[in-house]
């Protein structure tokens, strides 16, 4: 974690910008392909259309031009010179090999960003800071490696069933994106959602290519993080076009965690409210109830508490620590817009999907928030300042 906290500011929300992109990226490239276009499909039941994706066979290779929206971050004056394509958006193209080697290629005026990955490794090239985030992937068991059986129309009808019991799943809509015929479902929570709206997904009926991905905030209708095809084809990809490395004098930044230690393996998570204010060093903040939302869990995390109000989308996290000194909270967020909590100043992160305030009480550090408002999460927040 010490790498997070020693990112400014603008470059903690471009990082945010880059693992957002590595999982829409991995996401778009992690489904079968083969050869599809033309007009929208039959319509046909959700599950049936899931298992026509799944079970569809390996293209040779996948080249797309793709728009990359990013409506999450906070503004430009907040952000500073970081004028990243993760951050302020941009459209670019997507390359995909048959043997899971993928590139996408982001353009901005401030210069390309390169999400390259394979099976062992994820790297993502922001040229407007000349910074290389690296994140290895677990090694693959033996298991892994033999051949993996897709769902059942069965397995997949379940899955759904169990689904539904907490989110609402539209039928597959037919359409036709990037000149491919294509379904459409959207996925939002029933309750509990926070300031969640939904997330839609659109894939090629004939083969399950992703060509849209996208999560909008409760009452919006733009999206706030969008990845979509506007063009695409399925011939085979020169291997030299996913086989990009950033440029010589590059800095590099390792995201992987620490290997667990053998001896850690076995060790017992501390868990409950009771054991986690006794293994603590500091005086542990955790009342029973804030504004309607119960205490729900209780961890150990490192040397710190992470505390959790209410369940589902909507729930309030609370980090608890021992503050490092000193009156500004420690870390990135310590240069962020301040706000009061009465007796202490906070700093906060507001975005659409949520809020986050960090501050320093009584010798322990706190970073309090959830997908909720900025006055929801202030109100919160006083209840620990």
């Amino acid at each position: 974690m010490n790498v997070f906290r020693r990112l400014s500011t603008p470059r903690l929300l471009l990082l945010l910008g880059t693992l957002v992109a590595v999982v829409i990226a991995a996401t778009l490239g992690g489904l079968a392909a083969s050869r599809s276009a033309g007009a929208a499909p039959a319509g046909e039941p959700l599950a049936q259309a899931v298992h026509d994706a799944v079970t569809a066979p390996n293209p040779e290779g996948i080249d797309a031009r793709v728009t990359f929206t990013n409506n999450l971050l906070p503004s430009s004056s907040l952000l500073g010179n970081v004028t990243s394509a993760l951050v302020a958006g941009a459209s670019g193209r997507l390359w995909l090999t048959n043997d899971g080697h993928g590139r996408i290629e982001l353009q901005s005026d401030a210069g390309d960003t390169q999400i390259v990955w394979d099976s062992s490794k994820v790297t993502v090239y922001d040229s407007s800071s000349n910074t290389a985030y690296e994140v290895a992937l677990p090694a693959r068991s033996s298991s892994d490696t033999t051949a993996h059986q897709p769902p059942t129309l069965d397995e997949i009808s379940n899955a759904l069933t169990k689904l539904e019991q907490h989110a609402n799943v539209s039928d597959a809509q037919p359409d036709v994106v990037a000149g491919q015929g294509a379904y459409d479902v959207t996925v939002s929570p029933k309750e509990n959602g926070g300031l969640f709206g939904d997330a839609e997904l659109e894939w090629a009926a004939a083969n399950g290519v992703p060509l849209r991905i996208a999560i909008t905030a409760k009452g919006a209708s733009a999206p706030v993080l969008e990845l979509k095809v506007t063009d695409i084809s399925f011939d085979a990809v020169d291997p030299a076009d996913v086989e990009i490395a950033p440029p010589a004098g590059t800095k590099i930044v390792q995201l992987t965690p620490p290997a667990t230690k053998s001896s850690d393996s076995g060790a017992q998570a501390v868990t409950g409210i009771d054991a986690v204010r006794a293994a603590v060093s500091f005086p542990l903040a955790a009342p029973g109830d804030v504004g309607g939302r119960p205490l729900t869990s209780a961890r150990l995390v490192g040397k710190g508490a992470l505390l959790t109000y209410g369940d589902g989308l909507g729930a309030l996290v609370v980090h608890e620590s021992a503050a490092d000194g000193g009156g500004s909270p420690a870390g990135p967020m310590g240069s962020l817009p301040k706000v009061s909590l009465g007796t202490v100043s906070a700093h906060e992160l507001a975005t659409p999907l949520g809020t986050a305030l960090t501050f320093s009480n009584g010798g322990v550090s706190f970073v309090v928030g959830g997908s909720m408002t900025t006055s929801d999460a202030e109100a919160a927040a006083r209840a620990f300042a």
